[in-house]
């Protein structure tokens, strides 16, 4: 029973990570199962078994490869809690950036695909995800704008700091396929999390100043109030 119990894990392990590999490579519409099972070593039986079908599977390997790019590169950059804000914050986008740029990791790969074709299957499970590590973030940002940022104010410089990371999956698989004139490779991604880093710090801290400003100036300076 006990041998039983491991060879099924084994095989349900091995289908997952053949599924993270041709979701990446082929999109959930161009993939098939046949080749899923072909390179996992298994039979389509086994998938019906573990998964129930197609879409089953395609959520559960994005779920598999989210959590272990989360295992390999902690959301947190291991800096402690107690550090301060704009640390956790160079750290959480180092971690972030190191996620994307993983070969190892399928996880932007099969959004990217999901992207360009949209299913609508991953929808639910990249929220109820990601929404943990969103919040963090959020967090973060609210910190460091202090406590007069509007909701908004959070939103805005949140989205933005973290389209600097996002942009990097688009421009690795356009370098990827483009010849010569294409979009130049950022090769150095230390460098790059340095530069994001020092530029989000530096527009948090500008979007903070324009908050205090107008919070000790509502009427914006003119004479009268007018």
């Amino acid at each position: 029973m006990e041998r039983h119990t491991k060879r099924s894990h084994d095989t349900h392990e091995r289908l997952l990570t053949s599924a993270c590999e041709v979701f990446a490579e082929k999109g959930f519409q161009g993939a098939t199962i046949a080749e899923i099972v072909d390179r996992a070593g298994a039979n389509i039986a086994a998938v019906n078994y573990h998964f129930g079908d197609k879409e089953r599977l395609y959520v559960e390997a994005w779920r598999h490869s989210f959590q272990r790019s989360l295992a390999r590169h902690p959301p947190d950059g291991g800096v402690a809690d107690d550090a301060p804000a704009e640390a956790r914050l160079r750290a959480r986008l180092r971690a972030l950036l190191a996620r994307i740029v993983d070969d190892e990791s399928r996880e932007f790969a099969i959004l990217c695909t999901e992207l360009a074709n949209p299913t609508g299957l991953l929808d639910e499970v990249r929220r109820d995800a990601i929404r943990p590590v969103q919040e963090k973030i959020a967090a973060l940002v609210r910190e460091l704008l202090g406590p007069r940022a509007s909701d908004d104010d959070v939103l805005f410089c949140q989205v933005s700091i973290v389209s600097q990371c996002l942009h990097l999956t688009t421009r690795r698989r356009l370098v990827g396929r483009s010849g010569a004139g294409g979009p130049r490779p950022i090769r150095d991604y230390d460098a790059y999390a340095d530069h994001v880093a020092a530029f989000s710090l530096a527009g948090l801290r500008a979007v903070r100043e324009r908050i205090e400003r107008e919070a000790a100036d509502p009427a914006g300076g003119t004479e009268g109030g007018a």
